[in-house]
């Protein structure tokens, strides 16, 4: 039988991003095809213009079904911005019988109970991650299925965004005439494609540097600790380039990519860039050491932030496997020497050709690995469902999903989902 068709779709700031994928039969993960657009409605990893974004997934996820061949009808989003936040919790649930050993509805309702909590106003519950379990004041259960106990206790790791952002992004997407199947935290879903099991285990930092935040997320002993979003990206260096060189954005981009450095003191004095001037002025020459400098200030300040996050987590003494720097900006020469000096931890780029079978050398950059993860989180999901090769979509198996499709917003734009899965039940 042949594998499901799973679509993920990375809206971010500076590109959206469709990667159409499926599970070979070695367990990995084979792109079938990839398409992308400029984002033009998008700052911050929060949607500010709604045609414009929806322009862009129409021509990104175009581009991918012509190059995979697959109808596409439903897809893997990821969500970021600056309005994530994360907290932890502790549930309780009083089991009426000894003897009954706990099972995965136990679980469920403690998980569900969660997904109740009083948010501040406008904010809704993305994930509710389990960390660990208490059973009868026993502390630090993994799994407590098949356990006898009356008192069921667990901690979480609740991560909330802005209902309006989320919104957002369901509109664009049904506006281009898709559906969405899940919505996940983007630095998780990076995680998934970049992170091996034993640097979770040993505790691993991932730092994912896109255009318009650079996304934070913190594992230790194979369980997620704490998550956060950063306001600044790649898209702020190219705006400290154009503005100290006096130069075009084009151009600075252009620049950043092609000759850009996160250390000053790599780079020799008597390198020069010559730039073509505007309308027939004369060459403008640009020194590379100073454009490193440009660069090392603010990609400083990015680091200074990720380390007072890691600080802030209370896990900076026990991350053996260090960090692992993923996305668009992990491309820029010399990252991990910088992000290295100034914390003072191990550091490696993340790639998410881990998980995948033989691909292009495209989708193994670190600036597809929030899309890679998608496809991966969206094949852990579906359990023998093509809804990628049929007109309708099929109902996804997993009380998780479930749940999350719960909120208010969503139901508003998937009214004939849910008759589809009333009517299948």
């Amino acid at each position: 039988m042949e594998s499901e068709i799973v679509v993920g779709l990375d809206i971010g700031t500076t590109k959206i991003a469709a990667l159409v994928g499926r599970k070979t039969g070695h367990d990995k993960i084979e792109i079938l095809g990839i398409g992308k657009a400029e984002s033009l409605g998008v700052a911050r990893g929060v949607v500010l213009n709604i045609d414009e974004t929806v322009k862009a997934i129409k021509l990104a996820v175009d581009e991918a079904a012509a190059k995979s061949g697959v109808d596409i009808k439903v897809v893997n989003v990821g969500i970021a911005g600056q309005h994530i936040k994360s907290v932890q919790h502790r549930g309780m649930k009083t089991r009426r019988s000894i003897d009954e050993e706990i099972s995965q509805k136990d679980i469920d309702e403690l998980i569900e109970d969660m997904y109740r909590l009083v948010m501040s106003p406008g904010e809704e519950i993305i994930h509710v991650i389990p960390q660990e379990y208490i059973v009868d004041n026993e502390i630090g259960i993994k799994n407590p299925i098949g356990m006898a106990g009356t008192r069921l206790e667990a901690n979480f790791h609740i991560i909330t965004g802005q209902v309006a952002a989320a919104r957002n992004i369901y509109k664009c997407v049904n506006k281009a005439g898709l559906e969405v199947q899940d919505l996940t935290l983007e630095p998780l879903a990076s995680a998934d494609a970049v992170l091996s099991k034993e640097e979770k285990e040993a505790g691993v930092v991932l730092v994912d540097i896109g255009g318009g935040t650079t996304d934070v997320a913190i594992f230790h002993d194979g369980i997620i600790r704490h998550t956060a979003v950063i306001p600044f990206g790649g898209n702020i260096i190219t705006e400290d380039i154009k503005e100290g060189c006096s130069i075009i954005k084009t151009q600075a981009e252009l620049l950043k990519m092609k000759f850009g450095s996160a250390l000053a003191s790599e780079n020799q004095e008597n390198e020069i860039v010559s730039i073509p001037g505007l309308r027939g002025r004369p060459h403008k020459e640009i020194s590379v050491r100073n454009l490193a400098n440009i660069i090392q200030a603010r990609m400083e300040e990015i680091i200074e932030h990720v380390y007072y996050e890691i600080k802030n987590s209370g896990f900076e003494k026990k991350l053996i496997a260090g960090i692992v720097v993923t996305g668009g900006g992990a491309q820029l020469k010399h990252i991990t020497q910088l992000m290295e000096f100034v914390t003072g931890m191990d550091t490696r780029v993340g790639y998410p050709n881990e998980h995948l079978a033989a691909s292009s050398e495209e989708v193994t950059s670190p600036m597809f690995a929030t899309g890679v993860g998608l496809v991966m989180r969206g094949l852990q999901n579906v359990q023998g469902t093509k809804q990628n090769e049929v007109k309708e979509p099929t109902k996804v198996k997993g009380h998780s999903d479930d749940r999350k499709r719960g909120g208010w917003f969503d139901q508003i734009f998937t009214k004939g989902k849910q008759w589809f899965e009333e009517d299948s039940n």
